[in-house]
């Protein structure tokens, strides 16, 4: 017999899509389960749900893979996912530096793959999907015949899963430092050492939502990273921006990426602390006419959402009262637990307190290639809206 795992679905989570199995949704076992083992999954009231692997350490006991019981989980079905996934971002016309497979969203838990120009970077999360490494590799070399693939699996959530950090070449070594175009600015990414898998790239559709707001304005980026928001507000007309970071290094490459598009003399960067910018100096430095917040997730767990709250309405409304009648505030947020619905009224609480009312001009989020799949409401995570401030 196989090994099997049954379950309560009473919510049926599992049968509609989302792929978690909980701790303490699971039952009974049958058989030898093995950590990383493939298990077959049964509601105990309604049959048969599908595969998955298993991770006993884990507070996610299984992530299923398939709703067939006998699909073979091997080289075959990992080539079939990766190339459903590719065709997918062909279909829908993405650039050529983009996201390839998005975990969960593509039938692949735990399984991040980020294409920049003609190399791959990849992050295997999960116990079960780092077993199947060459497989996800060959299926990647198959698929989209790239010139390089780099591992970025160091990340803490690893550990978790019983596993070690872990990053390089796979295979042949090559340049990890190289540019990338974003709606024809060119960005200098670092596959080794840059953030997550080098670069973001999930914001290329919010930082064109700039080119209405700021033509012949003074823009203050906050929280720059590496100059994105910044450097798109200066294509878009700009007449002077200045983008903020905590970090020197992140200040440091947003000023190479400007000197890189010939926008020195627009951009300017500098390390602060933006909490204390906005109450501080920004009184002093002129009207700006837009404000951009484009914050770390400050929600990394649900535990920490209350103080994540309040964080984003802090930063929120010292925005506003920095902003003129008429001005412009960009305000973002990557944490996952800040759904939508909290996000909109944590942004009108501060509105309110800021004493300022809002007038909304663009709400977006994730482009297609980082897909929210409606059973599985952890896939819609970034959340970004223009708001008119009067």
């Amino acid at each position: 017999m196989r090994d099997r795992i049954y379950i309560e679905d009473t919510r049926q989570r599992i049968r509609q899509g989302h792929p978690w199995v909980y701790d303490n949704q699971v039952l009974r076992f049958e058989g030898r389960l093995q950590p990383g083992g493939i298990v077959q999954v049964f509601d105990v009231k309604k049959g048969p749900l599908g595969q998955g692997y298993f991770n006993p350490k884990s507070k996610i006991r299984v992530r299923m893979l398939t709703k067939d019981l006998d699909e073979p989980i091997d080289a075959a079905f990992f080539h079939r996912k990766i190339k459903a996934a590719w065709d997918y971002r062909q279909r829908l016309g993405q650039p050529e530096s983009c996201r390839v497979v998005f975990g969960e969203a593509d039938g692949l838990p735990a399984l991040v793959v980020d294409k920049f120009n003609d190399v791959l970077v990849f992050q295997t999360l999960a116990l079960g999907m780092d077993r199947f490494k060459p497989e996800i590799v060959q299926a990647l070399r198959e698929v989209l015949a790239p010139r390089g693939i780099y591992e970025r699996n160091d990340v803490p959530v690893r550990e978790k899963e019983g596993l070690e950090q872990i990053t390089g070449p796979v295979g042949e070594a090559f340049d990890t430092n190289l540019i990338m175009t974003e709606n024809g600015l060119k960005f200098h990414v670092d596959l080794a050492e840059g953030q997550k898998t080098g670069h973001f790239l999930d914001q290329r559709l919010n930082h064109a939502a700039l080119e209405h707001i700021s033509k012949g304005a003074r823009v203050l980026d906050c929280f720059t990273h590496t100059g994105g928001f910044a450097l798109h507000a200066a294509k878009y007309g700009a007449k002077e921006v200045l983008g903020l970071d905590i970090s020197e290094d992140a200040v440091a490459l947003a000023g190479k990426n400007a000197q890189l598009n010939g926008m020195e003399g627009i951009c300017t960067f500098k390390a602060a602390n933006v909490f204390d910018f906005l109450s501080g100096p920004v009184k002093d430095s002129g009207r700006w006419d837009a404000i951009v917040l484009d914050p770390p997730a400050f929600a990394k767990s649900r535990a920490a959402l209350d103080n994540a709250v309040r964080g984003y309405k802090e930063i929120n409304l010292r925005a506003m009262k920095a902003l003129p009648p008429g001005g412009f505030l960009v305000t973002c947020s990557c944490s996952q637990h800040m759904v939508p619905e909290l996000f909109r009224k944590t942004i009108a609480d501060a509105a309110r307190d800021a004493h300022r009312e809002l007038r909304e001009v663009y709400a977006g989020g994730q482009p297609p290639d980082h897909p929210v799949h409606w059973a599985i409401p952890e896939t819609h995570y970034l959340k970004c809206l223009v708001l008119e401030v009067l």
